[in-house]
């Protein structure tokens, strides 16, 4: 790469970071933007993880308009990097190349960003490690396997000035922008209240047994981080989540992450004073699902404002009536927004009015992917060129995350505690313990 678009990354990160956070597009003028497209600006990524998101950063990838070049597919699974290039090649003109550890091609000077898609417990190291080596990075949620490390990532960007986009794309939905401005400007009231919600009807999982690691895993990098242990069958494909906490955050960190970020992103709230939990493992109690699958987690913050999580993992009922939302109280009304929009409300319970955004963004379903991951990719790219602001940045998101690592930490003691709501540490012994985790020597981030 050329000393002038090196130069060019360098100094289009730095704005991409200065520019203030907001969730509005921001763009530049098209005299601007004239200055910085051209031939040497054009995106170098690479993918890490190739499971069932992957395929949602496809689309904006190889957008003519997006000028990006996707140099490598990395994934531990061999048949899962033979099946990302079959894909690709059947739509595209060119190869990416085949990696199997993510630290050789940190190590390619050509590679601008990294797509982090892989279990929870490579996301923060991943990421550390991807900022050390001068990469921007897109970091699926959840951001963090635990809190210290959601306190460590958000240290790395601002130590090495990355652009770093997490992945809770509903931050790039118009619709859910502009109700949240609407809400913020008073038209509901004193938004004081919202329920998150997720239901889904996961079924039974196998009880994991030894056995040696599939035909083609890389089981050493699978647990990268997370201390060496004997393989179990069925753990490297999605039952990991499910397995214990060495990779996994459960459905808090699996799902929640997406609506309690709307939630606190409509009560503008940060971090609260104190967090009580109610949860159970209620379904198939004899199968292989070590996690609660249910929840009801209650976030108390200051101004008398509440958020509550509702999460059914495997009774499908529609207890809101569809499988996944927030729905934000204020004095004068409500709103429910979800991925495909928002409705508004009186205090009568009339409709006013709504927004449907025509996404066709993954609701329950696995891997989900659509119209909000490729406006939120776009951004990130956009970002990067000095365009536009972030829609998520970490500093954000992070936060948002905190919300899921007190509610997992209260379920796994047993009981609620108070925050520290100036900088979110727990003010109780028991939870503090639970604060971070053992790591593989070597493996620990560290600025």
């Amino acid at each position: 790469m050329s000393t002038d678009r090196r130069s060019f990354i360098k100094t289009a990160t730095a704005g991409a970071v200065g520019v203030a956070f907001s969730n509005s597009i921001n763009a530049m003028s098209a005299r601007s933007y004239a200055n910085i497209i051209g031939a040497n600006d054009r995106i170098h990524v690479a993918i890490q993880g190739l499971g069932r998101r992957y395929g949602a950063f496809i689309e904006p990838i190889t957008k003519k308009e997006s000028n990006v070049q996707l140099l490598y597919f990395c994934d531990v699974m061999k048949s899962q990097r033979d099946k990302a290039a079959a894909l690709f090649a059947k739509t595209n003109d060119y190869n990416p190349k085949l990696e199997n550890d993510i630290r050789k091609i940190f190590a390619d000077k050509n590679v601008d960003a990294v797509f982090m898609a892989t279990p929870d417990h490579w996301h923060t190291p991943g990421a550390c490690m991807a900022m050390q080596a001068g990469k921007q990075v897109y970091l699926e949620k959840p951001c963090s396997h635990n809190a210290q490390e959601n306190e460590l990532v958000v240290a790395f960007q601002q130590k090495y000035n990355k652009v770093v986009q997490m992945g809770n794309q509903q931050r790039s939905s118009v619709e859910t922008n502009q109700i949240i401005k609407e809400i913020h400007n008073g038209i509901i009231g004193e938004a004081y209240k919202a329920i998150a919600f997720y239901t889904n009807g996961r079924g039974e999982v196998p009880i994991p047994t030894k056995a040696p690691p599939p035909e083609g895993l890389d089981w050493d990098l699978f647990q990268g981080p997370s201390p060496r242990k004997a393989y179990m069958h069925d753990t490297w494909d999605y039952n990991w989540h499910w397995y214990g906490w060495d990779f996994g955050t459960a459905e808090m960190g699996n799902n929640a992450t997406h609506e309690l970020d709307i939630a606190r992103w409509a009560l503008n709230v940060k971090y609260p004073e104190h967090v009580a939990v109610i949860s159970g493992k209620h379904h198939y109690k004899n199968d292989g699902w070590e996690m609660y699958d249910t929840m009801e987690a209650t976030f108390k913050f200051a101004n008398n404002r509440v958020i509550q999580w509702d999460g059914q993992s495997r009774n499908a009922y529609n207890k809101y009536g569809k499988g996944r939302g927030t729905i934000i109280y204020g004095s004068k009304g409500s709103v429910f927004v979800d991925r495909e929009g928002y409705a508004l409300y009186d205090l009568k319970g009339k409709l006013i009015k709504e927004g449907k955004s025509g996404s066709k963004e993954g609701g329950i379903a696995l891997g989900g992917g659509g119209n909000l991951t490729t406006r939120h990719t776009i951004n990130f790219f956009e970002a990067i060129r000095g365009k536009e602001a972030l829609n998520s940045p970490i500093e954000q998101g992070a936060i948002s995350q905190m919300l899921t690592h007190y509610a997992n930490i209260a379920s796994r003691i047993g009981k609620s505690f108070d925050i520290n709501e100036t900088n979110g540490h727990i003010l109780d012994k028991d939870a503090m313990k639970l604060w971070s985790r053992t790591y593989e020597p070597g493996w620990e981030p560290k600025l």
